[in-house]
């Protein structure tokens, strides 16, 4: 009914009366109601179904504003946290490593404590062990003298006790190292 209505518009536009032919096919009373049922409508609409509406919609929007603002701030603090991590983790393999090394020195350490005092002992004990051969060399001497001297100061008695042939003198010179043989 509208493209009719535009039809005639154009064709009767040049028509002087083209708005009494208009106003013949188109009732003014029925389109001044329908315009305010559709103003009352439209304000109806406006205050009952378009401002809840739109304060849902607001509302929702502002949800939404406000999860992504809340998952930002998530983000930058799990990034704040990761970094945090990260370098936690890093001071503790710097501290770790640190430990490690100064184990390993101090092992190294100990290590050449240990060897020198190692050393040192068994040059103490070799100083001792020296001494002590010496003292037993020389108690060895002294006792073989001691020996000596008592085979010979009986051997001499013995000699001077008697006068001895050859033949004796051989006996006594074999009893004699026979005694000193049995003395040892």
């Amino acid at each position: 009914m509208f493209l009719d209505t535009f039809h005639l518009l154009a064709a009767n536009a040049a028509d002087a009366g083209f708005l009494e032919k208009l106003n013949g096919r188109l009732n003014l009373g029925d389109i001044i109601v329908t315009v305010a049922l559709f103003t009352i409508l439209l304000v109806l609409l406006k205050k009952y179904a378009w401002g809840p509406l739109m304060g849902v919609m607001d509302q929702r929007a502002e949800m939404i504003a406000n999860e992504i603002e809340q998952a930002e701030k998530s983000r930058v603090e799990s990034q704040q946290l990761l970094e945090e991590q990260r370098k936690l983790l890093n001071d503790a393999r710097t501290d770790a490593q640190a430990i490690v090394e100064n184990a390993r020195e101090q092992g190294e350490s100990q290590r050449e404590e240990i060897v020198k005092a190692a050393r040192n002992e068994v040059s103490r004990l070799k100083e001792e062990a020296s001494l002590e051969i010496a003292s037993e060399r020389e108690k060895a001497v002294q006792a073989v003298r001691e020996e000596f001297v008592s085979l010979s100061v009986l051997a001499a008695s013995k000699v001077l006790g008697k006068e001895v042939s050859e033949e004796e003198n051989r006996a006594l010179i074999e009893e004699t190292i026979a005694k000193a043989g049995d003395g040892q």
